[in-house]
C-alpha cells in the first residue's frame, strides 16, 4: 500500500511516501523551488518521492493533507466576524487563494498531479501527533504538540499506544505559546516562521528583565502550562503585524527595524521570552505526565524545534525519555498524516522492535550517485580529485584540521529544518574564529548566531553532559565543566566582546551560557559523516566538528550538485565534496553572475 502525505498553503510545503507502513521518501518544497519555507503546493516533492520509488499516481492508495480546510476556514471566519471590520483588508487579501485553492483539495491534486483516488484528511495536530509517536523509538508513549495555530488548536496532548493515538486535552486559539514567541520575535525584528531560531540564539546575551512583566501583562501562564493571552496587545487577529502600540508602550518603544542594529532591549527580551517559553512547556510536560503516567514523551509542532526548552523538559521532567519529530513544524505534518492514515484509517498495526526510532535518520530526501556527480563536473567544467573510499574521511579531516571550511554533500538530503551531515557545512570548532569567519563570509548572516556540535555519538558524553544520542540536533546541552574556560564578566561588555571570548575548549560549538546544540552521529545513520568525525578525531584529539546547514542566509539548504557548487563558488567556503569527488576554490574556474544574487533572496 502507497499513501502520500502533503502538507501545503500555510507555510513549509512537503510530501512523504510511505510504503506499506515504512517511511519511503519526504522532502520540501522549498528544496527545489530554492523558495525558503515555500507555503505551495509541492509539486516536484511529490513527483521526486513517486519518482524515486517507481511509482505513479496510479500506484497510490491513498492521499492525505495535513489539515481540515474547512475548521481552518471556520476560524478565520469567525475570528474576522469577532473583530470586523478591523481585519477588512487582511480578510480580502485572503480570500482568493481560500476560494480559489484552499478549500478544494481533490481539484488541486487533479489540476496539478492527475490523482483522482481516495482523499483523505487529519486534523493538524493529529498530523503532528502522529508525526511524533508512530516513528519514535516507544510502544507506548504520551505526546505533546505545540505551534501557533491549527485549525483551532493551538496545543494538544494524548497518548500513543500501538496503532492507537488518544487525545486528552488541547489549547485553542488565539491562546497560543507558539504565536506569543512569534510575537517577540516580530517586535525584535526578525521574520516570524523563520526568525525564532535568530531570538532562541540571542537570548544567552540578555537578561530575563521583562519575564515578570510579560507574566504579569502579557500571558496569564497557569501550572498545567495552559494560558491566557492579553489580547489588547497584539494585532494578529485583525491587522496585519504581531503586536499593537499597546506592546510596544509596555516594551519601551516600538519594534526594532528588521536589518537594523540589536540593542539590549532586544537581548533582554530575548532572553526574557525564551525563559517563559522554558517555563510553559516544562509546566506542560509536568501535566502531560500527571495525567498520563507514561514513562515517555513525544513531541512534534514548531515550537517543539526550540531545543533549549526540550533540553530542559529532558534534565528537569519527569520523563525517562524523550523523542522530538526531526521536522517538528509544518512539513512534518506530510509525513505525520501519512503514518496517521496507514495506522488510523486503514487500522494496519505498529510493530517492533521498539528501542531505535524509525525516522532513519531523517535522511528521506534526494541522493546522487558518484556517476551523476562526475558527469555534472565534467560537464561543467570543474577541476576536482576522486577520494578513494578508505581514504576519504581522513582526507577531508585535514582540511578540516588546517582551518579549511568544508561543504558536504553526501548521501540521501535531510527531511526537516536541520542539516544532520548529508547536506553540510563542516569547520574546526577548536578555532576562536570559526563562527565569525562561518557566520559572515559563507553563512551571510548576523555573528551572534550559534553553530552546532555534531560528534561521534560513543564520544560526545565526553565533552558534553549528555548520556543519550541526540541524532536530530534537538537537544540542547551543557559543554562539560572541565572543556570551560571563564569567561570576562560585566554588565559594561558589548556583544562583540563577549561573542569573541573563548569560552570552552571546542569555542566555535560553545554558546554563551556554556550550552550547545548537540548532533550525536554513529555509523550506521550516515557512514560517511561518521568516517569524517573519527579522522578528525584521531588527527587531533577532538571528536566533534562545527555543523551547520549548506546554505546561506535566505536560501535553503542545497538539494543538488548544482546548488551546492553554486553556493560553494558564491562563499568564501574553501573545500567542495560532492560524494567522492573533493574541489578546491581556488582551483576553480571564475565564477560569474549578471546581476547580485543576493537581491533574489528573501532574508529572514
Amino acid at each position: 500500500m502507497n499513501i502520500l502525505g502533503i502538507s501545503c498553503f500555510y507555510h513549509d510545503g512537503a510530501a512523504c511516501l510511505v510504503m506499506d507502513g515504512e517511511l519511503a521518501a519526504a522532502a520540501q518544497e522549498e528544496r527545489f523551488t530554492r523558495k525558503k519555507h515555500d507555503p505551495s503546493f509541492p509539486q516536484n516533492a511529490v513527483e521526486w518521492c513517486l519518482a524515486d520509488k517507481g511509482l505513479s499516481v496510479s500506484d497510490l492508495d491513498a492521499v492525505v493533507f495535513y489539515d481540515k480546510p474547512f475548521l481552518t476556514f471556520e476560524r478565520l471566519l469567525a475570528t474576522q466576524l469577532a473583530v470586523a471590520p478591523r481585519g477588512l483588508f487582511s480578510w480580502l487579501a485572503a480570500m482568493p487563494k481560500w476560494l480559489g485553492r484552499n478549500l478544494y483539495i481533490p481539484r488541486e491534486l487533479k489540476n496539478r498531479i492527475k490523482y483522482e483516488g481516495r482523499v483523505l484528511y487529519t486534523e493538524h495536530h493529529e498530523a503532528h501527533a502522529a508525526s511524533a509517536f508512530y516513528p519514535s523509538p516507544f510502544e507506548e508513549a504520551a505526546f505533546l504538540t505545540v505551534d501557533g495555530v491549527g485549525e483551532w488548536t493551538t496545543a494538544s496532548f494524548g497518548m500513543g499506544r500501538g496503532r492507537e493515538i488518544e487525545f486528552m486535552g488541547q489549547l485553542e486559539f488565539p491562546d497560543s505559546l507558539g504565536l506569543l514567541y512569534s510575537a517577540f520575535t516580530y517586535f525584535c525584528g526578525f521574520k516570524v516562521n523563520s526568525g525564532e531560531y535568530k531570538l532562541m540564539g540571542l537570548a544567552p546575551y540578555g537578561k530575563p528583565r521583562y519575564a515578570d512583566l510579560i507574566l504579569s501583562q502579557v500571558v496569564d501562564l497557569k501550572e498545567d502550562g495552559s494560558l491566557r493571552l492579553n489580547l489588547s496587545l497584539f494585532d494578529f487577529l485583525g491587522g496585519m503585524k504581531m503586536t499593537n502600540g499597546r506592546f510596544a508602550k509596555l516594551f519601551g518603544g516600538p519594534p526594532r527595524k528588521p536589518e537594523t542594529p540589536i540593542t539590549q532591549r532586544e537581548m533582554d527580551l530575548a532572553a526574557s521570552i525564551q525563559a517563559v517559553t522554558e517555563t510553559a512547556m516544562l509546566r506542560m510536560a509536568l501535566h502531560v505526565h500527571a495525567v498520563t503516567g507514561a514513562k515517555y514523551l513525544c513531541m512534534a509542532g514548531g515550537v517543539a524545534l526550540n531545543c533549549v526548552a526540550n533540553g530542559r523538559i529532558l534534565r528537569e521532567g519527569p520523563f525517562e525519555d524523550i523523542w522530538i519529530q526531526p521536522a517538528a513544524g509544518d512539513a512534518g505534518g506530510a509525513l505525520g498524516a501519512a503514518l496517521a492514515a496507514w495506522h488510523r484509517f486503514f487500522r494496519k498495526p505498529r510493530t517492533g522492535p521498539f528501542g531505535r526510532d524509525r525516522q532513519k535518520g531523517s535522511y528521506l530526501g534526494p541522493r546522487y550517485s558518484g556517476g551523476e556527480i562526475r558527469r555534472f563536473l565534467r560537464e561543467g567544467g570543474y577541476p576536482h580529485e576522486e577520494l578513494a573510499p578508505e581514504e576519504r574521511g581522513a582526507r577531508i579531516a585535514a582540511k578540516i584540521a588546517e582551518g579549511k571550511v568544508v561543504g558536504h554533500f553526501s548521501g540521501p538530503m535531510e527531511f526537516g529544518p536541520r542539516a544532520l551531515g548529508s547536506r553540510s557545512i563542516l569547520g574546526d570548532p577548536r578555532r576562536e574564529e570559526t563562527q565569525r569567519v562561518m557566520n559572515l563570509k559563507i553563512k551571510y548572516r548576523e555573528s551572534f548566531r550559534p553553530f552546532a556540535p555534531a560528534v561521534m555519538a560513543d564520544r560526545a558524553s565526553e565533552w558534553f553532559d549528555l548520556d543519550r544520542e541526540s541524532p536530530y540536533m534537538l537537544l540542547v546541552a551543557p559543554v562539560r565543566e572541565e572543556r570551560r574556560l571563564a569567561q570576562p564578566q560585566g554588565d559594561g561588555l558589548t556583544m562583540h566582546q563577549r561573542l569573541n571570548a573563548k569560552r570552552s575548549e571546542i569555542p566555535a560549538v560553545t554558546h554563551l551560557d556554556y550550552s550547545a546544540r548537540v548532533q550525536t552521529v554513529n555509523q550506521e545513520d550516515q557512514a560517511d559523516f561518521y568516517g569524517i568525525l573519527t579522522a578528525f578525531h584521531a588527527l587531533t584529539g577532538c571528536p566533534v566538528l562545527v555543523n551547520t546547514s549548506f546554505n546561506v542566509r535566505g536560501e535553503p539548504i542545497v538539494c543538488t550538485p548544482e546548488d551546492a557548487y553554486r553556493c560553494f563558488m558564491r562563499t568564501e567556503m574553501d573545500v567542495l565534496v560532492l560524494e567522492d569527488c573533493m574541489l578546491v576554490k581556488e582551483d576553480q574556474p571564475e565564477w560569474t553572475e549578471e546581476k547580485n544574487w543576493r537581491d533574489e533572496l528573501e532574508l529572514d
